[in-house]
């Protein structure tokens, strides 16, 4: 019996794996964030601050050195997430208005 070593490709797709982890529980936090300021946003408005947050880097206290391209898809996805998970909800008369 001969042991192989492991593949580097495992390696570097559980890299990728975690970042995309990282990366998501950022936003999660940053929507989170920004809907406890405002208490209710329009979804529009909520992707363009998370977006705008992330270009300038404002993530928040200890996440200034973390700095990374987010895009709407991104975001919405974590928005969802958040919906399925029941932290936000959306209004019966308006659905494109998020509350926290």
């Amino acid at each position: 019996l001969r042991l192989l070593p492991r593949q580097r490709y495992l390696r570097a797709e559980r890299a990728e794996v975690s970042a995309l982890q990282r990366k998501r529980n950022v936003l999660c936090c940053l929507i989170t964030r920004v809907l406890k300021v405002e208490k209710q946003l329009h979804i529009d408005d909520l992707v363009f601050r998370v977006i705008d947050a992330c270009q300038k880097g404002e993530l928040g206290p200890g996440l200034q050195f973390l700095s990374f391209r987010c895009h709407s898809v991104d975001v919405l996805s974590c928005v969802l997430h958040l919906l399925n998970q029941g932290y936000l909800r959306r209004q019966e008369e308006r659905p494109h208005v998020l509350e926290y």
